[in-house]
């Protein structure tokens, strides 16, 4: 299949008209005027659902350019932290097994709200480290203020601030810090929506590349095999998403092994923040599931399965699955990976294939999150809510309100 991307020469609108013609759900969202779409609150995070595919690829290219920078903050690092809050957090956890494998080094993720409380005892040990700093907006409270902290207890800790905001705090109040390197994502990644969807999936791309410094080829090679595969997703199953988010489910339970479990919580995340929290949700592992979390499984959860391409990190998970269907535990399952089994699901269940891809886990949790990202979507618009502010009694908002730090003595 054809990857229609607005970098390979369309626009924006030109790749969601070819989306709106092979996926009903895509059509009857765009066949609305522009101010309708607006109206009813998806105008937003409908369109940096579907960018993602065509920013991967520009975002891989931008990252590129910055190999020499990287290669100087990376050279002889004993650690490296990925620090965020939220979704950001989520983000830096999806990419550090990655990180981990081809440096070879201590890699941890810490949310910078553990920074602010515990400071330096967050942190991991080793030196010379570097911390890299992930953020949609770079206004939150904790992204300055921890940044901050970790400068004055750590002087000669390295930085790195990933942002998809030039504009924002983090990104302009340490320009003149020798310590600090920023690098600023492409405006379009910086959601206007109150969830993140491409800022988080461009931030771990573009964290990606610090494990591949030494092969730019393969990173490329990676951003668009995982281009190519959210493309076929959008355009092959928008679907069935839709239709799964009208069952009758008020539970869902995300389960992934590894970094699909990072994509587990950040996709439970989403759904939770899109249906304003009408809808419950939990994240846990195969294997952890047996040790208590499996009786919170009800007749009204719906158990989205993201599946290792590891065949042995997967034979325990298809046990777990059986064991799920022995039981007769879940109103159905979501079965989500690449060569899922065809005796594996039973009558009730949907499976979402990846096809034709040729990458491991350390990559693929990036497609686990576009398929989270499109089940929340869905379910927000059958609550009857505003994808592109989902809480209408503002609980929460698209950056986190100021809040006094309590900042320990240096």
């Amino acid at each position: 299949m054809r990857t229609p991307l607005p970098s390979s020469g369309g626009s924006q609108e030109d790749w969601l008209k070819e989306l709106a013609q092979s996926q009903r759900a895509a059509r009857e969202l765009l066949e609305r005027d522009v101010e309708e779409q607006r109206r009813l609150g998806y105008f937003h995070t409908l369109r940096e659902i579907c960018q993602q595919p065509a920013t991967w690829l520009r975002t891989a290219e931008m990252m590129r350019e910055y190999s020499p920078d990287l290669c100087r903050l990376t050279q002889g690092l004993s650690c490296l932290a990925l620090s965020g809050s939220g979704s950001s957090e989520y983000a830096g956890d999806c990419v550090r097994p990655a990180l981990r494998k081809n440096l070879d080094i201590n890699v941890q993720a810490v949310a910078s709200g553990a920074l602010l409380t515990h400071g330096r005892d967050a942190l991991p040990v080793g030196r010379p480290s570097l911390m890299v700093s992930l953020a949609r907006s770079g206004d939150s409270p904790e992204s300055v203020g921890a940044l901050s902290l970790v400068r004055k207890l750590d002087p000669e800790m390295r930085h790195l601030v990933l942002t998809c905001n030039r504009q924002g705090r983090l990104a302009t109040e340490f320009k003149e810090d020798s310590k600090v390197t920023v690098i600023a994502l492409e405006d379009v990644t910086n959601d206007r929506s109150l969830v993140m969807t491409s800022s988080f999936t461009n931030m771990l791309l573009a964290a990606r590349f610090i494990g591949l410094l030494a092969d730019s080829a393969r990173y490329r090679a990676i951003a668009k095999a995982l281009a190519d595969g959210a493309s076929k997703l959008l355009h092959g199953q928008m679907d069935a998403l839709a239709q799964v988010s009208r069952q009758p489910f008020w539970r869902v339970m995300f389960l992934g092994s590894g970094a699909h479990c990072a994509a587990a919580r950040e996709a439970s995340l989403k759904m939770l923040e899109m249906t304003s929290g009408r809808v419950v949700t939990g994240c846990e592992t195969y294997l952890g599931l047996r040790h208590g979390p499996m009786s919170s499984i009800h007749n009204d959860t719906l158990v989205v399965c993201f599946l290792s391409a590891d065949p042995t990190v997967r034979a325990y998970e298809l046990d777990v699955v059986k064991e799920l269907a022995e039981k007769r535990l879940g109103l159905l399952r979501l079965l989500v990976g690449h060569d899922v089994p065809q005796n594996l699901a039973a009558a009730q269940d949907i499976v979402i294939p990846y096809c034709d891809i040729n990458l491991g886990d350390e990559d693929l949790p990036a497609l686990d999150v576009v398929v989270g990202q499109l089940l929340a979507f869905f379910r927000c618009l059958r609550e009857g809510l505003r994808p592109d502010l989902p809480s209408e009694n503002g609980v929460i908002h698209r950056v986190v309100q100021a809040f006094r730090l309590h900042l320990p003595r240096v």
